[in-house]
């Protein structure tokens, strides 16, 4: 897909992407506030991380994107936090961990607000340019970037509702974005976390949203087709919430949530493979 060009306001899809983001953020936080105190605690299906956690972990990232220090700190023996990047996160829970949930609402809105304002001032117009701060460094680039924070935002959001029994946002235009963006990552699944021979096709139809296919090509590698096999080798056909939960390596969805057709082994290895997102 080619990339709208660039005005005088900035590039359009990245500024498109900056709205979505303030969307989430905004519903993000809405949402922390009708969270009672007591639930705060509850465990959300985050290995190691409650709702508290949840919130410390969106602070952090919003506070650094906004020019903010990060706090190294002793975050001990975490089996949840794998590799660098994983620590680093975590260091950024630990050090929010005494924060009041007003704290932490009051940190997202305030760096949010902050990065908001500079980026209507001064809007995005170069998607290769590096990211700022920790996300340049491991070479995210600003399309990279603007596209994740909707995602990021949008999945915490879930994981919230789902851990204080509060539905809701499946409708928002971040929900939309974030499973198209998730459905990005079909042929990688296809192609290296389950390893299909070159020539198996896999359709996958959410609720909602146009489906989408990939074929693994001779060289081994996977990619989007551009039009969907009337016959795949393998396809899932589920609702958005539970496709959410599969592709954000989350829990299984509930019994009868998700329809696989074709060959019924491929499509279990498939539905093992699909978390590219922790």
């Amino acid at each position: 897909m080619s990339t709208p060009p660039a005005d005088s306001r900035g590039d359009v899809a990245l500024t498109g992407y900056v709205d979505l983001w303030w969307q989430a953020v905004n519903d993000f936080t809405a949402l922390l506030e009708k969270v009672p105190a007591e639930q705060w605690s509850t465990r959300t299906d985050l290995p190691g991380w409650d709702v508290h956690a949840v919130a410390a972990h969106t602070a952090h990232l919003e506070s650094l994107l906004a020019g903010g220090e990060h706090v190294d700190v002793e975050i001990g023996d975490v089996p949840h936090a794998r590799g660098m990047m994983g620590r680093f996160t975590e260091q950024g829970v630990v050090a929010r961990r005494d924060a009041t949930p007003d704290d932490l609402i009051n940190e997202i809105r305030a760096a949010a607000t902050a990065r908001h304002t500079a980026l209507l001032a001064d809007p995005p117009t170069d998607p290769d340019a590096p990211a700022p701060g920790v996300y340049g460094a491991i070479g995210w680039s600003t399309l990279t970037l603007l596209r994740n924070r909707p995602l990021d935002l949008w999945m915490h959001e879930q994981d919230v509702r789902r851990a204080v029994g509060e539905p809701g946002g499946l409708g928002a235009d971040a929900a939309v974005h974030s499973v198209d963006y998730l459905c990005e990552s079909l042929g990688f699944v296809l192609a290296k976390r389950v390893g299909a021979e070159p020539g198996t096709t896999v359709v996958v139809e959410v609720e909602g949203h146009a489906p989408v296919a990939a074929v693994v090509s001779e060289d081994g590698r996977g990619r989007r087709l551009d039009e969907v096999p009337a016959e795949p080798t393998v396809g899932v056909r589920t609702d958005r919430e539970s496709f959410v939960l599969l592709a954000g390596g989350r829990r299984d969805p509930e019994p009868g949530r998700v329809e696989v057709f074709g060959d019924p082994d491929l499509a279990t290895r498939v539905l093992d493979g699909f978390a590219v997102t922790p």
